[in-house]
C-alpha cells in the first residue's frame, strides 16, 4: 500500500549547529508529518559529532522516507540551499528551518493551499516568530504558546484563503517547483543568508506574475527569527529600492489582523472543548 506521505512535497531541512533545536525539529517532524514523506537533511558541514549522531539515530527509527547528506567543505547558506533545490528538479519543496517545529497537518495543508491556486509560487504558514506571518502579533516573537496540537486544530477551522504576503518567510516555505525554476533559483552570488535570498526570490516570482501567500490553516513554531547575513539587506535594498517601504507599510497596516484575531478566537474555543469530542457532536 502506498503511504500518504509519498505523494507530498519533499521536505528539505538545512542542518545547523544547534543540536537541541535539531533534535526538537526532528521529533516534531515525526509527530506532525505523514509516514513515508520524503525528507532530506542537507548538512553544509555544520553539525558536530553529537549532531551527526542525532541524525543517524533519527534516520534509524523515523517512519519518514528520510536521507542525509553532508558536504565535505561548507559553502554559503544560499549556495547550499540552491544546490539542494536544483537536485530536487521540478518538484515542489517545503524548506523547513532546522530550529522549527511544525504542528500536525502542516505539510498537507500547505500542499492543499498551493494546489488551490495555480498562481501561487510560495506558501508560508503561521509562526510565533514569523515576521509578517507572525501570530498572535505581527512582527513579534511570542515564546508562550499552547500545544502544537491545539494550534493545528484552531488553524484547521480557518478559511483556507491564500492572502498576500510581501514575501515568503524562512521558518517554513513551500516552493512551487515550476515557479522556482522559472525564476532561475536562488541568487547565491548576491546573497549569503536564506532570509535575504528568500525575499529576493519572492520578489522575482512576483515580478513574473506568481503570488507569495499565507497558508492560514498551517502553523510552524520557532524560538527566533532568521538573521540576514552581513551586507545582505543592503544588497536587497539596492536591487529592490521599494522593499523597505513596502515591508514597513505591511507591518503598519497589518492586513492580516482580522485573521489573526480569528485564529485567537478559534484557539480559545478548541481549548475549552472536552476530550473525545466525537462523542458530543452537539458541542461543535
Amino acid at each position: 500500500m502506498t503511504q500518504l506521505g509519498a505523494s507530498l512535497p519533499i521536505v528539505l531541512v538545512a542542518v545547523g549547529q544547534d543540536e537541541d533545536a535539531l533534535d526538537a525539529c526532528l521529533a516534531a517532524l515525526d509527530a506532525s508529518t505523514p509516514a513515508g514523506t520524503r525528507v532530506w537533511l542537507a548538512d553544509n558541514g555544520q553539525a558536530g559529532p553529537r549532531g551527526v549522531g542525532l541524525v543517524q539515530g533519527w534516520l534509524a527509527r523515523t517512519p519518514l522516507q528520510a536521507g542525509y547528506t553532508r558536504r565535505a567543505e561548507p559553502v554559503s547558506e544560499v549556495a547550499h540551499l540552491d544546490e539542494a533545490l536544483r537536485a530536487c528538479g521540478g518538484s515542489d519543496v517545503a524548506i523547513l528551518a532546522a530550529d522549527a517545529r511544525p504542528a500536525p497537518g502542516w505539510l498537507q495543508r500547505m500542499e492543499a493551499c498551493l494546489a488551490g491556486d495555480a498562481a501561487l509560487g510560495t506558501v508560508t504558514p503561521w509562526c510565533n516568530a514569523g515576521e509578517t506571518a507572525s501570530w498572535p502579533r505581527i512582527g513579534e516573537i511570542e515564546p508562550d504558546l499552547p500545544s502544537p496540537t491545539l494550534l493545528a486544530e484552531a488553524c484547521a477551522k480557518l478559511k483556507a484563503q491564500a492572502d498576500e504576503l510581501p514575501a515568503a518567510v524562512g521558518h517554513a516555505v513551500l516552493l512551487r517547483g515550476s515557479a522556482h525554476a522559472t525564476a532561475g533559483g536562488l541568487d547565491a552570488t548576491s546573497f549569503r543568508s536564506w532570509p535575504a535570498a528568500l525575499i529576493d526570490l519572492s520578489l522575482r516570482l512576483a515580478g513574473l506574475g506568481w503570488r507569495n501567500a499565507l497558508c492560514p490553516t498551517a502553523f510552524v513554531l520557532r524560538d527566533g527569527e532568521g538573521i540576514p547575513g552581513d551586507g545582505d539587506m543592503d544588497a536587497l535594498a539596492a536591487r529592490w529600492p521599494n522593499w523597505n517601504a513596502r515591508i514597513a507599510r505591511f507591518l503598519m497596516d497589518d492586513p492580516l489582523q482580522a485573521m489573526r484575531a480569528q485564529l485567537g478566537e478559534e484557539l480559545a474555543r478548541v481549548a475549552r472543548l472536552p476530550p473525545q469530542l466525537e462523542l458530543f457532536p452537539e458541542l461543535v
